[in-house]
C-alpha cells in the first residue's frame, strides 16, 4: 500500500453529506449493476459458514480434528467464524466503543484525521474505483510494526481511540500468530517457515462504517474484491448484516455470529500456500434501515522481499502454480488490477 500504488487506486477526503440523507444519492454512489450482479442465497436456504474454535486448535487432545477442520476451511471456502479466539472482551468493548464514538462524531471532527494527497491512511472514502465510490466511511491507519505508525492520522476523538486500537492490535497480532501455528501444521510445513513469512511484516487496521441507504438497491457498501494481502481478521461492532462471499458462483450471506471473529485468506496467503488455501471474492450491501460498522485487522506477508510460494511446499518435485514477484511490484499490479476490476490472481498463475 505504498504512496505509488496509491496513485492507481485512490481514496478521496468525505466532503458532502450524502450519507446522512439518502433519498437522493449523487449518481457517483449509484451502482445499481453490481448490487443486482449474481444470485444472493435466500434466508430459506440452510448453510453455514464454517466454524473453527480456537481453544480447540489450542488443545493437544482436539487439535487434530480441529486443525482438519481449519484446513478445509480455508480450502473449500476461504472464510470461516472463529470463535473462542482468546482475545479479551474488555479490548474487544473498547475498541467496538471507540469507534462507534468516533463514527458518530460531526463530519469536521473526523477530518482532522482526513486522508492526505496521494495517502491511503486516514479517514475518507474506500479506495474509489472507475470513478465510483462505495457507501461507506472508513478509516485506513498502519498499526504494525510501530515506527511505521503515522500517529498524526490516529484519532485523539474519542480520547481513548488510540489506547484501545493499540490493545486491539496486539491481542490480534498474538492472535494471527496461533492460527498460523495450525495452518502450517495442515500444510505440512514448519511453523518457523509460515510465521517467518509474517513476522515483521505490516499490519493496518481499517475501520468502516456503512450508512443506512433509503435504495440500498442503487448503492454497494464495498464493491466485490479479494483482500490483497495475507490474512484478515474481522469484527462485527454492531449486528447488522451486509458481508457476502462468493461460493459456486452465488453470493452467501456471512451472518454475524455472537462472540466470533470473520477471518478470511487474502491473496498472498493464497499465493504462499500454491493455491492451496482459496482467497475467496466478497462484497459488502446496505441496509435501508441499519448502519453496519466492523473493525479488520490486515496483516501482509512476503518471503525475502517477494511474493511467492513457500519454499517447502516445492520440495520433493513439487512446482509452483504461481510465479514470484517482488512484493512492491506486486501490490502494483494488484491495485491496477483492482481498479480495472481484472482477475488478479489469474494474471500470476504459471
Amino acid at each position: 500500500m505504498e504512496a505509488a500504488s496509491n496513485k492507481i487506486v485512490h481514496r478521496d477526503e468525505i466532503t458532502d453529506d450524502a450519507f446522512t440523507d439518502s433519498a437522493h444519492i449523487p449518481e457517483k454512489y449509484i451502482r445499481t449493476d453490481e448490487v443486482s450482479a449474481g444470485a444472493v442465497v435466500g434466508e430459506d436456504e440452510a448453510y453455514e459458514l464454517p466454524v473453527i474454535d480456537m481453544a480447540k486448535l489450542l488443545d493437544p487432545e482436539l487439535s487434530a480434528s480441529e486443525t482438519a477442520k481449519l484446513g478445509s476451511a480455508c480450502r473449500d471456502w476461504g472464510f470461516f467464524q472463529l470463535t473462542n479466539h482468546g482475545v479479551d472482551e474488555a479490548v474487544i468493548q473498547r475498541m467496538k466503543e471507540s469507534t462507534v464514538q468516533f463514527f458518530g462524531l460531526p463530519l469536521d471532527s473526523k477530518n482532522d484525521v482526513a486522508v492526505r494527497g496521494d495517502g491511503f491512511e486516514g479517514y475518507g472514502h474506500h479506495y474509489s474505483r472507475l470513478s465510483k465510490l462505495d457507501w461507506a466511511e472508513s478509516v485506513i491507519l498502519i498499526t504494525q510494526p510501530v515506527q511505521d505508525r503515522n500517529m498524526e492520522l490516529w484519532p485523539t476523538n474519542p480520547p481513548m481511540f488510540r489506547d484501545a486500537l493499540e490493545e486491539y492490535s496486539a491481542a490480534v497480532t498474538k492472535l494471527m500468530r496461533q492460527l498460523l501455528g495450525s495452518m502450517a501444521t495442515d500444510l505440512g510445513v514448519g511453523e518457523a517457515a509460515l510465521l517467518g513469512a509474517f513476522s515483521g511484516k505490516r499490519q493496518s487496521m481499517a475501520i468502516h462504517h456503512y450508512p443506512p441507504c433509503r435504495h440500498p438497491e442503487k448503492v454497494i457498501g464495498n464493491t466485490a474484491h479479494t483482500d490483497g494481502l495475507a490474512l484478515t481478521a474481522l469484527l462485527h461492532v454492531d449486528d447488522t448484516p451486509g458481508l457476502q462471499m462468493l461460493q459456486g458462483g452465488r453470493w452467501f450471506p456471512v451472518r454475524p455470529r455472537p462472540g466470533a471473529m470473520v477471518v478470511n485468506v487474502g491473496d498472498i496467503l493464497h499465493i504462499l500456500t500454491n493455491g492451496a488455501y482459496r482467497s475467496a471474492e466478497h462484497r459488502v450491501v446496505v441496509n435501508a434501515e441499519r448502519g453496519r460498522t466492523t473493525a479488520v485487522i490486515f496483516q501482509d506477508a512476503s518471503v525475502g522481499g517477494m511474493v511467492a510460494p513457500l519454499p517447502e511446499l516445492l520440495v520433493d518435485g513439487g512446482e509452483a502454480r504461481y510465479r514470484s514477484i517482488p512484493r512492491f511490484e506486486y501490490l502494483k499490479v494488484r491495485f491496477s488490477a483492482l481498479a480495472q476490476r481484472k482477475g488478479f490472481l489469474e494474471s500470476l498463475k504459471l
